[in-house]
């Protein structure tokens, strides 16, 4: 009996075909290769835009191609506990609450990053104190994403600043850890939320995978 895919598990091998094309058109030189390995692209760019209520051209528009191999994308992610209770953003394109965080760019340490991404969302200035997780995007029930990313998740330790938003956080709070917002789940989902409190909070090693 054939197996039904789900939307996940095509946008899993969607990435995977992306990944493929991307880095054979890095590498070929011959031009037929080229040719197979662009359409190899449109067939990716035509499933991940399945999962968005886009056509693939409109995809390809809003896609900012990569360069050169293909590989996962890199987003972190800051637990700050403050007398137990969990800091959290209220992300300003979809209006729901996440972990303060983003991309890390070129030329960053992780740990520097996250503690950027902090100040500039929250205003709070903080020092990344323990690695709580490498956590595998695709692995844990996100809604779907044209990218393949890694979520590196921090304990960060405040030290200054004060609360205020910005031009990407409607609103920062903290929350009890059992009274969670509603989440951008597209940026964080309650498993890594509690794990890594737990881990924060404890002598376990971090998670990975």
């Amino acid at each position: 009996m054939s197996k039904v895919l789900t939307s996940e598990e095509i946008n899993k091998l969607a990435q995977q075909v992306q990944a493929i094309a991307q880095t054979g058109l890095h590498y070929s030189t011959g031009v037929f290769d080229k040719e197979r390995y662009e359409a190899l692209r449109k067939i990716a760019f035509e499933l991940l835009s399945s999962g968005f209520d886009l056509s693939a051209e409109q995809f390809s528009r809003l896609h900012i191609p990569d360069e050169g191999y293909a590989t996962p994308k890199t987003d972190v992610r800051a637990i700050v506990l403050r007398e137990g209770k969990l800091l959290m953003v209220r992300e300003s394109d979809d209006g729901l609450w996440s972990l303060p965080g983003g991309w890390v760019d070129v030329g960053d340490a992780p740990s520097a990053a996250v503690c950027r991404e902090v100040v500039e969302e929250t205003g709070l200035q903080v020092k990344a104190t323990k690695l709580l997780g490498i956590w595998d995007r695709n692995q844990h029930n996100h809604p779907p994403y044209p990218w393949h990313v890694y979520k590196v998740i921090f304990l960060c330790e405040e030290y200054g600043g004060e609360i205020r938003t910005s031009y990407e956080s409607l609103d920062v709070k903290f929350f009890d850890i059992n009274n969670l917002p509603e989440l951008s789940l597209t940026r964080i989902v309650p498993e890594l939320i509690l794990t890594s409190v737990d881990i924060a909070t404890s002598d376990k090693p971090a998670w990975f995978d």
